[in-house]
């Protein structure tokens, strides 16, 4: 069965939010084992300069990359992605062939620039920014929409 990986920079407070993403990584363990790692974000001043915020993306990355399972391939949510449709998405994830996938979702500041080099496909849901809390509730439904679209299951209209 295949893994997937939700590595997420930041906590998950709000309790609506923690049952619908509970509802959607429920569904999702029809096909594949599945887990959603929260990770420190780094604590910045009020107003951080950019050498503050790119120090502390890089610490973010550093924490990630360690939680990153051996042999995975990876999936960096940013806006500089590739924007798909539902059903591209589901090929685009479908064609990664992997055993083991990490989507990562960064903090209030994004992924680490490096990070997103080094991921084997960069996906952007929209050009627009989304609380966290939200994108986390979205990335985990398109990625059930995908299975479903992939298994010919009726749930994509």
């Amino acid at each position: 069965m295949q893994s997937i990986t939700v590595l997420c920079v930041g906590k998950l407070k709000e309790p609506a939010y923690r049952e619908l993403c509970a509802e959607y990584q429920k569904r999702l363990g029809a096909f594949a084992q599945m887990h959603v790692i929260e990770l420190p974000e780094t604590k910045l001043p009020e107003e951080p300069s950019p050498a503050q915020i790119t120090a502390a993306l890089a610490e973010e990355a550093s924490r990630i990359r360690r939680a990153i399972p051996q042999g995975a391939k990876t999936v960096a949510l940013c806006v500089e992605g590739r924007a798909y449709t539902s059903p591209a998405f589901a090929q685009a994830v479908d064609s990664l062939g992997a055993a083991k996938l990490v989507f990562l979702v960064g903090g209030s500041n994004g992924l680490d620039e490096t990070l997103k080099q080094e991921a084997h496909l960069r996906v952007s849901f929209s050009a627009m920014t989304f609380p966290h809390h939200l994108f986390r509730v979205m990335l985990l439904e398109q990625l059930y929409r995908a299975y479903m679209i992939t298994t010919g299951r009726t749930y994509h209209k």
